[in-house]
């Protein structure tokens, strides 16, 4: 069952590193994005500065709009987008902020706000290029097993598969031999 998503809600990419060191109950959402349960921005914030870590908010509002009602099928659409653009910008967490139902014309719309957030060690935030390397040094840390084929184009496709303790995602990376 996907769980209820409303204003205050806090989507976590799962990062093993990450979910090991706040220990936090979190369900999973969409994709590798989980939605963290029982606790609010607030008390999240304490509780990883409790673990010597800071938990960034981004002034950037992100928004996404999707034809319908403020119905529970609609939210995922947006939110699926949102995460899309939090996750080109390298961050590793959302806040959902505000949830809007309009109408034009009278085709009803929604439009789902969220800031970017970002948990990581040091006191200043890391730049996008940063924030991408310690996402795929991570990866690269938690591998379980690297599997390599070659094809007739001259690619090296290597599927690497993540099982340590949390929800195993595929990646396909494309290199040229």
């Amino acid at each position: 069952m996907t769980p209820r998503i409303q204003v205050g809600t806090i989507l976590i990419e799962d990062r093993p590193l990450v979910t090991r060191i706040l220990d936090v109950e979190s369900e999973s959402y969409s994709g590798n994005w989980n939605v963290v349960k029982a606790i609010d921005g607030f008390a999240l914030d304490r509780k990883i500065h409790a673990a010597g870590w800071n938990f960034f908010f981004m002034a950037e509002e992100v928004k996404a709009t999707v034809f319908g009602s403020l119905a529970a099928k609609n939210i995922p659409k947006a939110l699926k987008r949102i995460c899309l653009k939090v996750r080109k910008q390298n961050f590793n967490c959302l806040e959902v902020t505000k949830m809007v139902e309009n109408r034009f014309l009278g085709v009803p719309y929604i439009t789902v706000c969220a800031h970017p957030r970002h948990i990581q060690q040091g006191c200043w935030l890391d730049s996008a290029q940063e924030r991408m390397a310690a996402r795929q040094k991570e990866i690269q840390d938690s591998c379980g097993t690297v599997r390599s084929s070659s094809t007739d184009h001259g690619l090296d496709i290597r599927v690497v598969h993540l099982s340590s303790g949390f929800t195993p995602v595929l990646h396909c990376l494309l290199l040229p031999e």
